[in-house]
């Protein structure tokens, strides 16, 4: 069973912001399966979805923890469910990146992300895939949390939808082929 960890912070006061975008991929990757169990309430700090995708057995997880601690979620997601964290993609938004840039690594730093560094922290290993989302890079120097938590802009949203429809395809390339080949598919 692939793993699929959307990275983001819960609640309506966050959904659309840049920093939710991992949050949008797995609402989103959901609503592909065939056979959704829906989204519902995990054993610890997250909700989470099964389903198949072309008879590949899927999980859809959204931690509740917010996204400095979300490292709490990936571990107890990985205990509960006895997966390895080679089957883990995380999936959260990255500054560094242009808007709609698509970067994937199958191990490495956080690069700076918080609920990057949390899950290597919990794990205690960078060796997991992550798929970072460009969100666009136009803050001024100290206001990158304004920036994470803001709105997509109305001229944004089309290549916002492009990229996670992009994203999706990588997360179907993964369950059906498995990362190395996925990573060599990333199309920015």
């Amino acid at each position: 069973m692939k793993v699929f960890i959307g990275l983001g912070n819960p609640g309506t006061a966050y959904d659309g912001t840049r920093h939710n975008i991992g949050f949008a991929v797995v609402d989103a990757l959901e609503r592909t399966f065939e056979n959704s169990s829906g989204w519902k309430a995990g054993k610890g700090s997250y909700y989470f979805a099964k389903g198949k995708h072309r008879a590949e057995d899927i999980l859809v997880v959204k931690p509740t923890t917010y996204m400095n601690h979300s490292g709490r979620a990936v571990r107890d997601v990985l205990q509960f469910y006895k997966a390895e964290r080679a089957d883990l993609c995380v999936i959260t938004d990255d500054i560094a990146l242009p808007l709609g840039k698509l970067r994937m690594r199958l191990q490495g730093s956080d690069g700076g992300h918080n609920g990057l560094a949390s899950c290597i922290l919990e794990l205690g290993s960078d060796e997991f895939a992550r798929l970072r989302c460009g969100v666009g890079n136009d803050f001024r120097v100290g206001e990158q949390s304004r920036y994470v938590l803001s709105q997509f802009k109305a001229d944004e949203r089309e290549m916002v939808t492009d990229m996670i429809a992009r994203t999706l395809t990588t997360c179907e390339d993964i369950a059906n082929f498995g990362f190395e080949k996925a990573v060599s598919k990333v199309k920015v």
